[in-house]
């Protein structure tokens, strides 16, 4: 079994976010990944320009000294935003640690810290046909809508109340 703490994000931890939002990015099973630089579109990149803010809540995961999975939130204007009060949440694990519960314990640390800053919901923009839909219903999120993102995909907007477990 892996070894892994999870604790709250640190201003030194925040460069790792570049890598960790290239590894957000759903790629369907068979097609190869996009070219990094995707993520420098403002749209994608402001789910992490100027990540530190007042309202900005992040944490990581660690396993043998290296960060392999980060989760944030942060209110922005982005797929997930519902209004100034609700933050949106990313969430990335490196690839070859995938699958070994590390999303789910980043996540409820994640919803952990928003609750004591006070945030009563949280919200996200997942891929109609990623199957991370599954994982976030599991954690709670219910689908509010349904819209297309910037490249054209259908995607849902899923809300999370967080005074539920």
């Amino acid at each position: 079994m892996l070894k892994m703490t999870t604790r709250p994000m640190q201003p030194h931890d925040h460069p790792l976010l570049e890598d960790f939002l290239y590894h957000a990015i759903f790629v369907p099973p068979g097609e190869a990944m996009p070219p990094r630089g995707l993520i420098f579109a403002p749209e994608i990149y402001v789910y992490i320009k100027g990540f530190g803010g007042k309202d900005d809540t992040g944490v990581v995961a660690e396993a043998g000294g290296k960060v392999v999975g980060a989760a944030w939130a942060r209110i922005i204007p982005a797929y997930g935003h519902l209004d100034e009060d609700t933050p949106e949440l990313a969430i990335s694990i490196l690839p070859e640690y995938r699958g070994q519960g590390i999303g789910t314990d980043l996540m409820r640390h994640l919803f952990t810290l928003l609750r004591q800053r006070g945030y009563a919901r949280t919200s996200l923009s997942v891929q109609q046909d990623n199957p991370a839909v599954r994982f976030y219903q599991r954690l709670g999120y219910v689908i509010t809508q349904e819209k297309l993102d910037h490249a054209g995909h259908e995607d849902y907007i899923m809300v999370k109340t967080l005074d539920k477990e």
